[in-house]
């Protein structure tokens, strides 16, 4: 059984979120300040925080979250905010976040991506290889498999797939995929992520199974497990 920080402001939010994710199994501590939030996250152990990105206190969710880290607590964070902008989704990744969910959302994802961070952060920072469906990236031997099958990848196709597949089930979008795997900001007038996502998909697709990689309209791209 999961144990999960809900660190939100919002009363009525609070409330919904906690009945939300004990009917999902979890058991459940909340905060409704950073200050407070903090104190818990770093004297008790948890398998995830949810973080509301705004909250009160003098302490704001990205404070939170960056002084959790910088004490060394790892546990996985998901952060809810109603900032919807790229931007905005960017610095909360880049402060420590594992995911970044826009109110108002669906409980449904809400406890989806949750399950997802924690999968993920399963086994870290020895992990040594990541696992959707049939496909299968060794992060030692720096191979890709899919049903067993050998895919042979560029190192920038390497790349792009990696952060992919860590961010199983989210939402990524360009500007985010140009800074993890290209370095540096996008530049909208290229097409770049565009023709290596077309290439990775190909090779996949060769394999015989069903897509796994699709395209977000307006926000960018999604990988997961096939039906």
């Amino acid at each position: 059984m999961a144990k999960v920080l809900v660190v939100e402001d919002d009363a009525q939010t609070l409330d919904e979120i906690v009945e939300a994710l004990t009917d999902h199994g979890c058991t459940v501590e909340t905060a409704q300040t950073g200050r407070d939030g903090l104190v818990l996250a770093v004297a008790n152990e948890y398998d995830a925080i949810v973080l509301d990105r705004m909250l009160p206190g003098g302490l704001e969710g990205l404070g939170m979250l960056a002084a959790l880290r910088q004490a060394g607590v790892q546990t996985p964070v998901l952060i809810l905010s109603a900032l919807s902008a790229v931007d905005e989704r960017v610095r909360g990744l880049r402060a420590g976040g594992d995911d970044y969910l826009t109110k108002p959302f669906d409980f449904i994802e809400l406890t989806a991506r949750l399950d997802a961070i924690m999968r993920r952060r399963e086994g870290t920072p020895n992990a040594q290889a990541y696992q959707i469906g049939p496909l299968r990236l060794d992060l030692l031997k720096r191979e890709v498999t899919c049903a067993g099958r050998p895919v042979a990848l560029l190192p920038r196709e390497y790349r792009l797939l990696e952060y992919l597949m860590r961010h199983e089930g989210q939402v990524v979008s360009r500007t985010m995929l140009f800074e993890a795997v290209w370095d540096y900001r996008l530049d909208e007038r290229t097409n770049v992520i565009d023709v290596h996502i077309s290439r990775l998909r190909k090779k996949l697709d060769e394999t015989g199974h069903a897509p796994m990689i699709e395209t977000v309209r307006g926000s960018g791209y999604l990988l997961r497990a096939p039906d």
